[in-house]
């Protein structure tokens, strides 16, 4: 393995959290509409080596449409909206079927998760599918992610699976992102007009000069194409995740990333925590202010989280999920985080025991006002 694979293979190999995304090529017989249960075989199997490795693993899938359509006999023609919402309807059943079978066939719990563009994006939304992947990888479970199409409207779609995957790496605090697709990577120009075209192995950004490179969508299943997979490298590397695009026809298609086969990978100068740490401290504007006492100000620079007992005040308008700054007694800005209650239960846990939090709120939410990962000390 020369030192290009070899470095290709250990980025996956080494991410802790890993989204593999499937293209619906991959999948579905673009003939037949039917799932290749013979190549979701071997991607189970893969799967299951990543976790025996120790990684937790997330599968964004496509395919949903491609498979109801034919079942509901709506073919040979572009499908309207309610069309796919139909067929993806009829479609997601069988989706999540076939990868329950391949998966338990490891021992492996799956887990059906649809979202929508507005779930990644409202950030009530987003902590709450957040919270909820997260739990489930903390439960040993795979989600099965996909478009929630049966009730999103054009504003609300991603429109491909690609972004959605990106997303939900950023989400998740993925390391690594495999887009499975049907070509092995980047080329300088589009390599179905020049059979001359060069692969690129490795970049780091995303700049007007390599989006030129991307070509146009192709017809057929296929909702994405290069254009897509590059605003998804944009998105992934944002987030400090690195990002490969592969060849998944093969056999055990993870198999051969991990031992180096031919991809692009664009690598994240950050990593995802780094990333999301200056997305909190830079990017976002407070609306409310928490105040601490002493020993919650100690333990914050200790790298612990925010515990209701150590909040002193609450001030400002905010909700689950925005930023609140965090101050001293004499109102020094000691850091920023995003507040796990919203103004008003804050203020109604504050300087209480974390036990006491269900029988003054009457509901069982997080320990934390400012989880440590949603935490930024100056």
């Amino acid at each position: 393995m020369d030192s290009v694979s070899a470095a290709s293979g250990n980025r996956l190999m080494q991410a802790k959290r890993l989204v593999v995304k499937i293209g619906s090529s991959l999948l579905v017989d673009e003939t037949s509409g039917q799932i290749r249960h013979e190549w979701l075989a071997t991607l189970a199997a893969d799967v299951a080596a990543r976790r025996d490795a120790g990684q937790e693993v997330l599968i964004v899938s496509s395919g949903a449409i491609a498979v109801g359509r034919r079942h509901l006999g709506i073919v040979g023609r572009d499908l309207r909206l309610e069309e796919k919402q139909a067929a993806a309807a009829t479609g997601q059943i069988r989706l999540a079927h076939a990868y329950q079978e391949a998966l338990l066939a490891h021992g492996i719990t799956v887990a059906q998760i649809l979202l929508t563009l507005d779930d990644t994006e409202r950030r009530r939304r987003h902590l709450n599918a957040r919270a909820t992947l997260c739990q489930l990888l903390d439960l040993g479970a795979v989600p099965i992610i996909n478009e929630n199409d049966t009730v999103a409207t054009e504003e609300i779609r991603f429109g491909d699976n690609d972004r959605l995957a990106a997303r939900v790496a950023a989400m998740v605090g993925a390391d690594a992102l495999a887009l499975l697709s049907d070509i092995d990577g980047l080329y300088d120009s589009d390599p179905r007009v020049n059979p001359d075209a060069a692969h690129i192995d490795e970049m780091d950004a995303i700049t007007p000069e390599v989006e030129a490179m991307a070509g146009s969508v192709l017809r057929g299943y296929a909702s994405g194409g290069m254009v897509t997979k590059l605003q998804a490298a944009k998105i992934a590397l944002a987030g400090g995740c690195h990002m490969a695009i592969a060849d998944g026809r093969l056999p055990h298609p993870l198999q051969a990333l991990a031992e180096g086969g031919r991809c692009t990978w664009f690598t994240a100068k950050a990593t995802p925590h780094s990333a999301r740490k200056q997305w909190i401290a830079g990017s976002l504007k407070p609306k409310g202010f928490v105040s601490v006492d002493d020993g919650a100000w100690t333990a914050l620079r200790n790298g612990r989280s925010l515990l209701p007992a150590g909040v002193a005040a609450v001030s400002g308008a905010f909700a689950r999920g925005d930023l609140v700054a965090i101050v001293s007694a004499d109102g020094r800005e000691l850091g920023r985080g995003l507040s796990a209650y919203s103004c008003a239960d804050a203020r109604r846990i504050a300087g209480h025991k974390t036990s006491e939090i269900e029988e003054i709120l009457g509901y069982r939410g997080r320990d934390e006002v400012i989880h440590r990962d949603d935490l930024v000390i100056d």
